[in-house]
């Protein structure tokens, strides 16, 4: 195939018109129709259905549309690849870090160490859930990311970092329970959680499962700003990692209590394809995260106690 039809056919799918992707990329609309009726004679397949609001990919235009993009983007690697062996590391860097968690300790930290050690790295942050990040990391649109989960997933694969525990984080109406609370005492307890795919509420309801008691959400909260004027205003209280924890904590209006008997954990994990290879870039920003978890999150350079720091995992 060839390489311009393929970033011709991912930018017309981008924008949903031929149109406005015509006037995108500097070429009149019938040359491009053209290159797309060359494309989609190349590989014997309609690729693309007209539509009144433009135009949307067919199955098989679908699956072209992934793999065009991992086959672009290995490409945008070679570039850079080669450039980088003759004058030093240099090109784009995609790091997703998952809102709310000890994640987001590292993002400035990384951005600065990169810029310090590799000036010519383009180093992206991208702030979002975990889902998001996995589904960018699988298309091959991101290169790593730091979120929740240690389970095998097709397509990803997962290097435990640190573990954080879970705390039951409630409104300053309530009185505080104490430094801990043990699971069995929160069966009454009005919860304000994410829906049931987030990796901390699949803990919390596994927990509860084991423990033979069905939580009670009152209302299902993704927004972090909603949940901490929520709690403020005693509507509920929530079930967070620990890190999550003490900014809610720190923001006023509420307190925490570490989840006992059985303690509760949420893994953090390095997340990357299982099969598209990191470029020379991804794998040098790779190894300056993975020193910042040691120097920050486990060897205590954020100004966490012992008792509070997440646990090392043992590296595979």
């Amino acid at each position: 195939m060839n390489l311009r039809r393929l970033k011709y056919f991912v930018k017309i799918v981008d924008i949903g018109s031929l149109t406005q992707a015509a006037q995108v990329l500097f070429i009149a609309q019938p040359a491009l129709s053209q290159q797309l009726a060359t494309l989609e004679a190349e590989v014997g397949q309609q690729l693309l259905v007209r539509t009144q609001r433009g135009v949307t990919p067919t199955e098989a235009g679908k699956a072209l549309y992934r793999h065009a993009q991992i086959i672009l983007r290995q490409c945008d690697q070679a570039m850079s690849d080669m450039a980088a062996a003759s004058q030093g590391l240099s090109g784009q860097v995609s790091v997703g870090m998952a809102p709310g968690t000890a994640a987001t300790t590292l993002a400035l930290p990384l951005l600065r160490r990169v810029r310090a050690r590799h000036p010519g790295v383009l180093l992206y942050l991208n702030e979002n859930y975990g889902t998001t990040l996995s589904e960018l990391i699988m298309n091959g649109r991101m290169d790593l990311a730091v979120l929740y989960g240690d389970k095998a997933i097709h397509g990803l694969k997962f290097l435990p970092l640190v573990k954080e525990e879970l705390y039951l984080v409630g409104p300053d109406s309530e009185p505080r329970p104490g430094e801990n609370i043990r699971l069995e005492d929160l069966r009454d307890v009005q919860l304000l959680l994410p829906r049931p795919y987030n990796i901390v509420r699949k803990l919390v309801n596994e927990a509860f499962v084991r423990a033979g008691m069905t939580p009670r959400v009152v209302a299902e909260v993704e927004s972090a700003i909603t949940l901490t004027a929520a709690i403020a205003d005693g509507l509920g209280s929530t079930i967070l990692p620990a890190s999550m924890a003490r900014g809610f904590v720190a923001s006023g209006h509420a307190w925490q209590s570490r989840i006992v008997e059985p303690v509760i954990e949420a893994p953090l994990a390095l997340c990357q394809s299982d099969h598209l290879p990191l470029s020379e870039p991804a794998q040098a920003v790779r190894e300056i995260l993975l020193e910042l978890v040691d120097d920050l999150l486990v060897g205590g350079g954020t100004g966490l106690s012992v008792a509070d720091a997440p646990v090392l995992l043992t590296t595979p």
